[in-house]
């Protein structure tokens, strides 16, 4: 089966004054039409690289994409120009920021932002760009869309600002949307509200969403997959149920672990993983987690371990999984976790905050 998009050893870099940082090293991932693939891992994993590589946004110089492809309906987006790039932005891939306020213009109307997107991609007249900008508004929830398609930024909430992103990054009907920690700057109950409304219009309208996220638990109830970074690496891939009931890196245990939980009765205490992530200037022999993994081996200094098949569907970079390794099991704190799980993330409820 052809995939929507097909990233094979992609490797990304920055040329510093410090030197080179390897920042994405032998990516592969892919997405199907109407999935949900969630990218986790630390500051520094190398996700939001990634994502911005999708789209051709990071700055070159000093951003080079060093090898690789991406395929996306069969078109290689790393050897596309600039020029091809913008009929591709925005009308086949979308994006969702961060932080709403740095991506729309605080001195433009938010309806006029998103008739510029519908009146260069879709080529309609301005006046049916303004209807559909009211209809998109109603889409995502914001209230009143008659009268807000008028305001400005500044008089959206938080929530209110990151709908108006998603309704733009929807204007053009993408057929992938990559959002990049689009619920980071948000309250708890806001949060559940913007991941439901994301889940719900993915099925409504069958788009691929690429969510890129430094916390496991805000994509338990989104995504179909999770693929864990880690330096610049894909350390473990697989469903959803795969990574949170059967995971097989430390560094996703380690993950697991950091969790908080919501289930006061078995409150445990948080586990940070230990030290810090390498410096891509000079990436470390062997696997790359090694100095931070209480259950490293010799080899894992030595050599860095290849992807090894846990099931069809997953996979993981770890040296443990090899035939000849010790069997080491997750620690305590993992296990309560994963117990945990199948209770404390319940369906969040799609509310209207009326703001």
């Amino acid at each position: 089966m052809k995939h929507l998009l097909e990233v094979k050893d992609l490797e990304v870099s920055f040329h510093t004054y410090g030197g080179e940082v390897k920042a994405v090293r032998g990516v592969n991932f892919h997405l199907d039409k109407g999935e949900t693939l969630a990218i986790v891992g630390e500051s520094g994993s190398g996700k939001s690289v990634t994502s911005q590589t999708l789209m051709r946004l990071i700055p070159s110089p000093p951003g080079v994409i060093k090898n690789g492809e991406i395929l996306f309906n069969g078109y290689d987006i790393a050897k596309k120009t600039d020029k091809e790039m913008e009929a591709v932005r925005g009308k086949d891939i979308g994006m969702i920021f961060q932080d709403p306020m740095t991506s729309l213009n605080p001195t433009m109307r938010v309806g006029n932002q998103i008739t510029e997107v519908l009146t260069k991609h879709q080529k309609i007249s301005k006046s049916a760009a303004k209807e559909r900008v009211v209809e998109l508004f109603r889409l995502v929830g914001i209230p009143f869309p008659e009268k807000r398609v008028n305001q400005y930024p500044h008089e959206f909430s938080g929530g209110m600002r990151q709908r108006v992103m998603i309704a733009m990054a929807l204007a053009s009907s993408p057929q992938l949307l990559i959002a990049d920690e689009p619920t980071t700057a948000l309250d708890v109950t806001i949060q559940a509200q913007i991941l439901e409304l994301m889940k719900d219009l993915q099925q409504k309208m069958d788009t691929a969403i690429i969510f890129i996220t430094h916390d496991l638990g805000v994509v338990a109830n989104v995504a179909d997959r999770v693929a864990v970074m880690y330096a610049g690496q894909i350390v473990e891939t697989g469903t959803v149920d795969e990574i949170f009931y059967n995971p097989k890196h430390p560094y996703t245990w380690g993950l697991l672990a950091s969790m908080p939980s919501l289930d006061s009765s078995t409150q445990a205490e948080l586990t940070a993983i230990p030290g810090s992530p390498p410096d891509l200037t000079n990436p470390p022999k062997g696997d790359a987690f090694a100095p931070r993994n209480p259950y490293a081996m010799k080899i894992d200094y030595e050599q860095e371990p290849p992807m090894f098949k846990v099931s069809d569907t997953h996979y993981a970079k770890t040296w443990l999984l090899h035939p000849d390794a010790p069997k080491v099991e997750p620690p305590e704190a993992v296990k309560l976790r994963m117990r945990q799980l199948s209770n404390s993330y319940a369906k969040p409820v799609l509310a209207k905050d009326g703001e």
